[in-house]
Formats: structure tokens, sequence, C-alpha cells
């Protein structure tokens, strides 16, 4: 099966392979693991990129004593997908991850109360999603294993503070410092077809302290400059408002569907928990989720439309190809 390596993943090769210091290669490395494509064609190549990776950072830890700090700064990956939380100082960051989580974070009214990555499993109906806060993205603490938490997050949540009439120089701040570390923000997931040295991370902006005195005028402005770019969600950490909201977008963006399997002649049980695949996968995939013998011992495949769906066509229980592209709420009836 071919890799069909990305642009990204060409560049961000390129600059290992220019690098001229282990950390430079460390991020290098950790960002080709960030965005090579995620199938069988490129799973050797994966499983080089760890091997290389781990030599590095043991090679780095034995030079400076970090080994055991590095491990504090890694966050393994959890539930449908990973959300990475940033922005500026006391922008309510660690409020936000304790109302969408069960997530206890220090909170303080003072700056830099985070100091490691903080993470929490945000409920959505009947999945979880890992939301992540890192410490302030500032000019007096940033660290580049911040980047490279972004770096590995599906999508990112750019929170500002409605209350402040800095919030756009802290955007600013913010996405200069990324920049630095080869990171965009954007409002899509950028260039598909042209070469580029940044890895694009797709990012919604949450204007918090949406019940502050200002907020409104606040909220205008950052949509004069920035509504054109990212989609923008008030929210207030402080009285709930607009966090469901966020909760629907944050779900969506990720860009997954949940898909059901039943036994043949049984009712498919829709309170245990579903596979999540990318938007876009096929029976194929799906298959492949549940084992991966059944890849190859597939024989054919029944589906049922979820009651929610936006399919013109509603499938309940027609035969579909292996290649037949599966949506949200689906259930499978696999015959091997």
């Amino acid at each position: 099966m071919p890799a069909n390596l990305t642009p990204q993943y060409l560049a961000a090769e390129q600059r290992f392979k220019d690098a001229t210091t282990t950390q430079e290669k460390v991020e290098a490395l950790e960002e080709m693991m960030a965005v090579i494509p995620k199938h069988k064609g490129t799973e050797k190549l994966q499983a080089d990129l760890r091997r290389r990776l781990a030599k590095l950072r043991n090679e780095a830890g034995k030079k400076h004593g970090i080994s055991k700090a590095s491990a504090m700064y890694s966050i393994q990956r959890d539930g449908a997908g990973q959300v990475v939380l940033i922005g500026g100082a006391n922008a309510g960051k660690s409020s936000l991850l304790s109302c969408l989580t069960h997530a206890t974070p220090e909170i303080g009214d003072y700056p830099f109360t985070t100091r490691l990555p903080q993470p929490g499993m945000m409920p959505y109906e009947n999945i979880k999603i890992q939301l992540v806060d890192i410490p302030p993205i500032d000019p007096n603490y940033y660290e580049p294993w911040m980047g490279g938490i972004v770096r590995q997050a599906d999508l990112a949540l750019l929170v500002v503070d409605l209350g402040t009439d800095d919030l756009l120089d802290e955007i600013e701040s913010v996405s200069a410092l990324l920049s630095d570390s080869r990171i965009r923000l954007s409002g899509n997931t950028g260039p598909e077809n042209e070469q580029s040295p940044f890895m694009f991370c797709r990012t919604l902006i949450v204007a918090n302290k949406c019940d502050a005195p200002d907020a409104q005028t606040n909220l205008e402005i950052l949509r004069e400059f920035f509504g054109s770019r990212f989609l923008i969600l008030p929210v207030s950490a402080k009285t709930g408002e607009g966090l469901d909201p966020l909760r629907q977008k944050i779900f969506e963006e990720l860009n997954i569907v949940r898909i059901y399997t039943k036994l043949p002649g049984k009712k498919a049980d829709l309170s245990s928990p579903p596979f999540v695949l990318k938007h876009g996968s096929t029976v194929l995939d799906a298959a492949r989720a549940v084992h991966r013998e059944f890849v190859h011992a597939l024989k054919s495949a029944k589906i049922w439309s979820s009651e929610k769906s936006r399919r013109s066509v509603k499938y309940d229980g027609q035969m579909v190809e292996r290649t037949h592209q599966l949506e949200d709420g689906d259930i499978l009836e696999l015959h091997i």
C-alpha cells in the first residue's frame, strides 16, 4: 500500500535532514509523527519514526538530565479526539477545562497558574473527547514542548478574554510565538497541495468571559478583525453560557463519525461505545477497526442509517460495497 505522504510531512522530513541540533531533530520528528497519514501503508514508517524519536530523546536526557522532566510534558492521546486549549495569561483556559470536563486544574487570578499540561475528558453524548490545557503561550514563558503538544492535537481552541482590551494583541502574540515553531493557526486545515514549512492547526476562537462589562464591544471588535478567518464562539466559564454550542462545535470540527455494529439477527446495542472513525471512512475501514483480520475475511455488509442521518437515501438493512462511505450513527452488520 503506498504511503501517500503529504507536503507537510515532506517539509518536516527535510527540516529533520537539515537539523544541526538534537532539539531541532526532535521537533522535526514530532511534527512528522503528527502529520503522517495513519494507515497500513505507513505502519513501518511510523514505527521507525517512534524508534528514532525515542533514541534522540534518550540521548538528550543523558546529556541534560531531563528525561524525567520531558515525560511530564507528554500527554497520551485518549478518547475520540484530542483538543488543546491555547491562549495568553488569565484568559480562563483552566476554568473552561474544569467546566467542560471532570478535571480539577489549579485555577487562579494570577498569571501562569498552569505550569504543566492538564488533560481532562469532555463527555459528548456517547463518547469522550480529550481536552488538554497548557501554560499560557507568552514571550516570558513559551517553551518548545508546548508547540509539540499543539502539533499532535486534532484541534486547537484559542481562548481569549473578552474582558480585556488587549485581546487582539494577545492573539497576535500567541500566533507569532507558534509561528516561530512553524505552526500556523488556521480556520481550516491549510494548503493541501503546496509545499509549506508550516504545520497548519485547525483552530476555533473561544471568546471567554462574555459576561464581562465590555464583552459585547470587544466581541464586535474581535469579529471585525478575525471573523473572516476563524469561527468565533462566545462563552462564559463562570455562568456556563455558550458551553453547549461549544461542545457541539468541537465534535463537528473533529470531523469524526460514530459507527455501531450488530450481529446478524440481533439488535444493535446503542448503549455500547461506538467505533470512532474519521469522516470519509468506508465499510472496510470499519471492519479494520473491529478486527484487523476482518479486512481480508469480510464477504459482505449491511447498513442501517441513524434516525438523525442527513442522507437523502436512508438505509434499512441494505447490502453495501466494501468501499461504501459511512456516516455518523450508521449501524453496520459485517458478514465474515
